[in-house]
């Protein structure tokens, strides 16, 4: 029902290609290089324009000193002078035009670059959280069927000596084969762990979670098709791990519709495996991007660089979106999207969140 592994859902979102970037670095190139032409061509009219109306000049002196016999030749000067003057007003409307032209071609195609960008990054932002999100739907296909097991019903239902051994001795089994879970907890419904799957690793038996909010909502499931998806957090009782617990409700007979007999919990082991999708986003080194999962409140709950995971808020301008991009007051690209769920896991309000350097 469930891989043993958490990360096997393919990823939806795929990276583009060089060429995308490459194609808009070469027509900025060319771009660039037509305004410099155009720059130098003009430039190299105008002087000769400059010699030309010299030339005039002196024309015009050397026919002033010939007086009538030179009058000719001053109206021929007068002339050359004026078409020199006109060549040097088109060469400069030409510079001003072209220059105005690429200009506005180089900010477009910046612009564009900047978007398709902010876009990529939405879309990988989606991957990230949607890659999580099947993750976790596959927890919440776990823990309901693990449940209905045998020998967790029983020993919810008859907690004898023989009975814990068996069922630890069966969770045990169970995490031999899924090792993305730190360890299954089974609980009576006054919130005692009565038996555990890592007895030898995590000496929990006995402890009470009652206090804790997914036992609590637990302990309110309608029936055995519904489950609890706990916040990230540190257990104190697995070695202070960042967990997401997922808990479903043990009932009498294994029925969906049985009388509530116990509370199954079972502890995904987050770090490792939020750790492997964060950095498996595949941005590329130019963007010194930081790949983030953020929680309902925007807190951090993965990162690429591993910084900040459940201390750090992150200040996002969601201004009301699903996903999004922006620039921050750093120059700093901003993209994120919210999760979509997946099958019957509706998700959390996390989102997926890229930081790329300014």
């Amino acid at each position: 029902m469930s891989a043993a592994l958490g990360l096997k859902a393919k990823p939806i979102a795929t990276e583009p290609t060089d060429d995308d970037s490459d194609i808009s670095a070469l027509i900025n190139r060319l771009t660039a290089e037509v305004n410099q032409i155009a720059v130098d061509k003009t430039k190299a009219i105008q002087q000769i324009t400059n010699q030309m109306k010299m030339l005039a000049l002196n024309a015009l002196i050397e026919s002033s000193r010939a007086g009538a016999q030179g009058a000719g030749f001053a109206v021929v000067a007068q002339e050359v002078r004026g078409v020199g003057q006109q060549v040097e007003t088109i060469a400069r409307e030409l510079e001003t035009q072209l220059t105005k032209r690429t200009g506005d071609l180089v900010s477009s195609i910046d612009r564009m670059s900047q978007r398709s960008r902010g876009e990529r990054m939405v879309d990988l932002s989606l991957n990230a959280v949607e890659l999580i999100d099947r993750n976790l739907y596959e927890r919440t296909c776990d823990v309901r069927w693990w449940a209905t097991d045998s020998a967790v019903v029983d020993c919810a239902a008859s907690p004898a000596a023989a009975a814990v051994n068996y069922a630890s001795q069966r969770l045990g089994v169970i995490l031999g084969a899924y090792t993305v879970y730190l360890d299954l907890w089974l609980c009576d419904l006054d919130g005692n762990v009565i038996a555990n799957g890592r007895a030898d690793r995590f000496r929990v038996v006995g402890q009470n979670v009652a206090h804790t909010k997914w036992f609590r909502e637990a302990r309110t499931l309608r029936s055995g098709d519904d489950y609890v998806a706990g916040d990230v957090e540190n257990q104190p009782l697995l070695g202070n791990a960042q967990v997401a617990t997922y808990c479903a409700s043990v009932r009498a007979g294994g029925q969906a519709n049985g009388a509530p007999i116990g509370v199954l919990a079972i502890h995904f082991d987050w770090e490792a495996q939020a750790r492997a999708i964060v950095q498996g986003v595949r941005v590329g080194d130019s963007d010194k991007a930081r790949v983030l999962l953020v929680d309902s409140n925007l807190r951090v709950i993965a990162a690429s660089d591993g910084q900040g995971i459940l201390s750090e808020r992150m200040s996002i301008a969601l201004n009301g979106q699903r996903s999004g991009f922006y620039h921050d007051r750093t120059g700093a690209l901003v993209a994120f999207h919210a999760t979509p769920g997946y099958e019957t896991y509706r998700g959390l309000g996390w989102y997926g969140v890229i930081v790329c350097g300014a």
